[in-house]
């Protein structure tokens, strides 16, 4: 039976860091204030030197991922490309991606699930491998928020939370009768709650300027959220779920080694695994760091979790879940073999 098998991660992040202490330089907040209510300290942020979108950042960590893997791009049957900032309107950066790897038949397919980008990215390159139209996939989270945030006053609810980077995954199909790979998925939405995060209105992830006329700080142009009403979604949506991909896959709690969950909001991760009675090392963090980078946030968390050897040896079960605008929701499985 065919398996999706991980062979390779990546990452990348610019290399332009944004403390807390940065943003009170043109918006009410403080460090203090941003810590105790989402546990991030800093984030990373294009520059105007950078002039570069979701598709070049997605790049960098695709080549690490298949250096990692031993692959070379044409090897690719596949390209999976999550993000919620595209670099233009159209074509999608799946393409625009292919075109920097240099590839000129490679089909590629652009998912627009937000912050569950990536468990509903890895369910769909799992489907391909099964049903035979792929054997090796690359899955790729990618965003660059910074330049489509409301960064006043008025945004700081929000724009205190985002970071860019991109992250990436070199998916194998192994024809295997071990219980190894992606074991399970549980993918959910439900639009009644669409309102509680959007973005209302088209804005460039690059620094251009908007024709003349164009009210540049209609806030609608910005992401809004009601964060009490996503947090209380959040931490009641994630252990149900988590308890149904682990009925799927025949397992126990008790089987799983590390959650990664998306990094949203610590406190919205601490929640939950309160919520499950899960010891605080099993879950990883790294959106001190990071801040919420949407799509790229699981991949790139596992890829810290595998280089620091907290997941990835022979047997180790990991869960993906997370929480997102939609809204959507969902959790997976993946045991190494």
């Amino acid at each position: 039976m065919k398996k999706s098998i991980i062979r390779g991660s990546g990452f990348f992040v610019p290399p332009h860091i944004v403390t807390n202490q940065d943003l009170t330089e043109f918006m009410d907040t403080s460090d203090e204030w941003i810590r105790q209510r989402t546990g991030i300290h800093q984030r990373h942020w294009v520059t105007e030197d950078d002039v570069c979108g979701a598709s070049d950042l997605g790049t960098q960590a695709a080549r690490m991922a298949l250096d990692k893997a031993g692959w070379h791009p044409n090897d690719l049957d596949f390209i999976i490309f999550a993000t919620l900032s595209p670099d233009i309107m159209f074509p999608g950066g799946g393409c625009l991606l292919a075109r920097n790897l240099e590839l000129d038949a490679t089909p590629a397919l652009d998912i627009r699930q937000q912050c569950t980008g990536f468990l509903y990215g890895f369910a769909t390159a799992d489907s391909y491998i099964k049903s035979g139209l792929a054997s090796k996939v690359l899955l790729v989270g990618a965003e660059v928020h910074s330049t489509g945030l409301d960064k006043t006053t008025r945004g700081r609810d929000v724009t205190v939370i985002f970071g860019d980077g991109a992250a990436a995954l070199c998916i194998e199909a192994v024809d295997t009768d071990e219980n190894v790979g992606l074991i399970a998925s549980a993918l959910h939405a439900d639009g009644h709650f669409a309102e509680a995060l959007k973005t209302e209105l088209p804005a460039s992830n690059l620094f251009k300027r908007l024709p003349d006329g164009v009210p540049i700080d209609d806030p609608r142009y910005f992401p809004v959220m009601d964060g009490p009403a996503i947090f209380k979604k959040a931490v009641r949506m994630l252990p149900k779920v988590t308890m149904e991909v682990l009925e799927k896959a025949g397992m126990e709690l008790s089987d799983i080694d590390l959650v990664v969950p998306h990094q949203a909001n610590k406190r919205i991760n601490q929640a939950f695994g309160q919520f499950l009675k899960l010891p605080e090392d099993k879950i990883f963090h790294n959106i001190e760091k990071y801040g919420n980078t949407t799509a790229a946030s699981i991949p790139l968390a596992l890829h810290e979790a595998i280089e620091t050897g907290r997941i990835g040896k022979s047997e180790d079960v990991v869960l993906f879940v997370g929480l997102g605008a939609g809204l959507t929701w969902g959790a997976s499985l993946y045991k190494f073999p």
